[in-house]
């Protein structure tokens, strides 16, 4: 764990520096994956990294979570609530009766798409990059909000699956309670990644790594890859 611990900094810093960065923006959700982030970007720049944290109708404890990370990580913090800018924007896109068994995800993906605009605004004030936390379990089956938390500069756990950053947490010191608790995009109250993918991250990361899995498994994993390529794309354009 230290070595990659120390590779993983590196790059960071070597990325930020070429891209012509002088820090880093991370968001900051109370999760175990942008708590180990924020913790790597705070070893990479140790007095250029900035920690958003971005309620939106979220869970208190995780934002409580967040201050504990920023404060034993030594982060200075900006805070953003966008209740009412969610608020606003459901209320100005909602002039027409579409189907309701879409209204709940695409209300739901306002509010990753919202923080990314709250990070970039900190990262151009600043002359930073944005640092997502996506790691490689998520991004393969497409389990993030395009144009959202899928909208960063860098990746720093992008070729990690969940059970190696949980081994860099451990390795890092986050707070247990962060470790422990069951992981969640925030997205809707009770809403829990593995809940959503049907699939665990056991059993996801044994598929990702091995290609071992029952054939149920298998198959919804292949379906979730090949369903999302176009979020793993930039987007297409003809041969003309």
């Amino acid at each position: 764990m230290e070595k990659l611990t120390g590779r993983l900094v590196s790059w960071i810093g070597d990325t930020v520096s070429t891209a012509g960065g002088q820090g880093v923006v991370v968001g900051m959700s109370g999760g175990i994956d942008s708590s180990v982030v924020a913790a790597l970007c705070q070893r990479a720049f140790p007095k250029s990294t900035l920690g958003v944290i971005i309620p939106c109708y979220g869970d208190r404890v995780d934002r409580e979570h967040a201050e504990l990370v920023a404060t034993s990580c030594g982060i200075p913090v900006e805070v953003a609530v966008l209740d009412e800018a969610f608020d606003a924007l459901v209320k100005a896109l909602s002039s027409r009766a579409y189907s309701l068994v879409t209204k709940e995800l695409a209300e739901a993906n306002i509010k990753p798409r919202l923080r990314m605009v709250a990070l970039y605004y900190f990262a151009n004030r600043l002359n930073y990059l944005v640092v997502g936390a996506g790691n490689r379990s998520e991004l393969s089956v497409g389990y993030f909000t395009k144009y959202g938390d899928g909208g960063v500069d860098l990746l720093p756990l992008g070729n990690l699956l969940k059970n190696q950053v949980r081994d860099l947490a451990e390795y890092l010191k986050i707070p247990r309670e962060i470790i422990d608790k069951p992981p969640s995009a925030g997205l809707w109250a009770g809403q829990t990644d593995e809940a959503e993918l049907g699939v665990t991250y056991r059993e996801l990361d044994n598929y990702l790594a091995t290609g071992d899995g029952s054939g149920e498994v298998k198959e919804k994993i292949d379906s979730m890859i090949n369903r999302s390529s176009h979020k793993r794309r930039t987007p297409p354009a003809p041969l003309l």
